[in-house]
């Protein structure tokens, strides 16, 4: 016999004995049968030896260990074995800032509940009972600080209630600081109007505007971003796969059952190429969801460095008792203006004529130093909680472009050459494609209608779209927001904390003694005053005026 003959009959034999085994393999199911059970299916759906798969509807239509009423469990099998590493990624990421949401939220809350208490308990101490009879002043101040934090300009206009705020603290104190006169309701609305004219209370009253909407804008948006996170996160990840993705899935984990070869894996780029044309659509999403987390990071920016909420809160009774001792100290000067503007009034008939001015009383509290750290709040501090969510937030940047890779990978797939190419245990030959539903026309193992974008998804986007932007205005000290409240007066924008680029050229957060005001001339006639228009301050403050004119009004029965 030739040596060609000879090399001919070897070859044929080693093609029959591939072949043989192959078939000794379909013909003996028992593989596919503890594989089929170990997911939860009836043994007995599986043929004991293979069966002609003619009637298949996904997988190789030779000899096959699937029937027909398999291929459809197994179908839904991967349904969800396809799902599942997607959801356990998007619940983690869920998890992750709903609970920096909370702290953020709990730290917030628990720092205005202190600077309350911090302010009740100084007053109380200095000025007693007189502090006592006037705290719902105090109360009524946080109250409005608070619903502005919950529900914004809706609820809130932050630049009216201070300006009124200061308004009617001014009315008081002038009637304390001259008791010998009698002033009439309609004269003492005269006294308010002038407000911003006088400046009785020196550059605190606009400071604190400033410090108060940039801070409160700044930690209110910022928390509603970490609400907004895993909300979208939720949404997104409970969009239904499409049924051409169930059928890629299928074909991609159990067609490998059918031939009889249950422990081959898919090829890794078989698997990107399926999870991109089954996640589309959510790819789509990540360019809008990165600049929704960068707007995040620089608002993180911003409560670390000149919009720091905790530096701004804590000291609030300091701030108010500077307001008041820079009226106390200009008393005169500031009545003086109000009589040529107002008019004389009418002296008060059997009234002391002593006044603040007469008893020296200088109950000035120690002003507030940048140098040393509020006490915190919630068990932490404002740096810690920034410092430790940028981290995540930078960590999910590209979560829905990268999650191909992120499933496509470790004990799922094989990387070598000897994979299920979704026919046949062989290398992959098909490029990868890229992310994103217009990239998917060339999927060559999910069929994606392209035209048809998931309306879900394309709501997300438009969400973080409206987020990005009111990120990006609380990174000026803008509320661009509208919330609809119960109590609310009806979304009006608060004013801006922010005159850019002030932003960055008045980094002065922390103040401790004010200058004394200046002088300004005040209209013979009385002209009305727009309170918004106004500087800013707390009902608080009218309390501690009280407070020290009532001791000083009160001297003399002491004695």
């Amino acid at each position: 016999m030739k040596p060609v003959s000879v090399l001919c009959v070897v070859c044929t034999l080693v093609v029959l004995s591939v072949s043989m085994t192959a078939e000794q393999k379909l013909k003996n199911c028992n593989d596919v049968r503890a594989a089929y059970s170990s997911k939860g299916f009836n043994v007995n759906d599986v043929p004991n030896k293979g069966v002609n798969g003619a009637p298949l509807k996904v997988c190789p239509q030779g000899f096959s260990c699937c029937t027909v009423e398999m291929e459809e469990k197994l179908s839904q099998q991967s349904h969800t074995e396809i799902k599942a590493p997607v959801s356990k990624l998007s619940t983690n990421l869920q998890s992750t800032f709903r609970q920096r949401h909370d702290q953020f939220d709990k730290f917030f809350r628990e720092l205005l509940k202190n600077a309350h208490g911090s302010l009740h308990n100084m007053f109380a101490r200095t000025y007693g009972m007189m502090y006592m009879r006037n705290s719902e002043l105090f109360d009524n101040f946080f109250k409005a600080l608070k619903r502005y934090y919950v529900s914004g300009s809706a609820a809130v206009n932050l630049d009216s209630m201070l300006s009124d705020f200061w308004a009617d603290l001014l009315e008081r104190m002038f009637g304390l600081v001259n008791v010998q006169y009698e002033f009439s309701p309609a004269y003492m609305e005269c006294v308010s109007q002038h407000t911003e004219q006088l400046q009785p209370f020196g550059d605190v009253p606009r400071k604190l505007r400033i410090q108060l909407t940039r801070a409160f804008v700044a930690a209110r948006t910022f928390v509603r971003g970490l609400t907004l996170l895993p909300e979208v996160v939720n949404k997104v990840s409970m969009v239904s796969a499409s049924p051409s993705c169930v059928r890629a899935s299928m074909k991609m984990l159990y067609c490998p059952y059918c031939s009889g070869q249950v422990a081959l894996k898919p090829c890794q780029n078989y698997c990107l190429n399926v999870l991109r044309g089954c996640l589309a659509n959510q790819a789509d999403l990540d360019a809008e969801w990165n600049n929704f987390l960068d707007a995040m990071l620089s608002l993180a920016d911003r409560l670390e460095g000149p919009f720091n909420f905790e530096s701004v809160v804590e000291p609030i009774d300091v701030k108010i008792s500077e307001a008041i001792m820079n009226m106390q100290e200009n008393s005169m000067q500031v009545s003086q203006k109000v009589f040529q503007g107002c008019g004389q009034p009418k002296p008060s008939v059997g009234r002391s004529k002593r006044s603040i001015k007469d008893t020296g009383f200088n109950g000035r509290f120690r002003p507030y130093s940048p140098d040393a750290r509020p006490t915190t709040a919630a068990g932490t501090s404002l740096d810690r909680l920034t410092n430790d969510v940028k981290k995540k937030l930078k960590n999910a940047k590209k979560f829905w472009s990268t999650l191909p890779e992120t499933v496509c990978a470790g004990e799922r797939i094989e990387p070598g050459d000897d994979c299920w190419n979704g026919t046949a245990k062989s290398r992959y030959e098909s490029v990868v494609i890229g992310n994103g539903l217009a990239n998917q026309v060339s999927n060559p193992d999910v069929d994606v209608d392209i035209t048809k974008p998931d309306i879900v998804i394309r709501s997300q986007i438009a969400a973080l779209k409206e987020m990005t932007s009111w990120l990006k205005a609380a990174h000026s000290g803008n509320d661009i927001s509208v919330d609809n409240d119960e109590d609310g007066s009806g979304g009006e924008e608060s004013g801006s904390g922010c005159d850019s680029p002030s932003c960055e050229s008045d980094p002065d957060i922390y103040f401790s003694t004010p200058p004394n005001p200046g002088k300004p001339a005040i209209e013979e006639k009385v002209k009305g005053i727009n309170p918004s228009d106004g500087g800013v301050a707390s009902k608080g403050s009218m309390a501690l005026a009280l407070c020290g004119l009532a001791l000083a009004l009160l001297a003399p029965q002491m004695r």
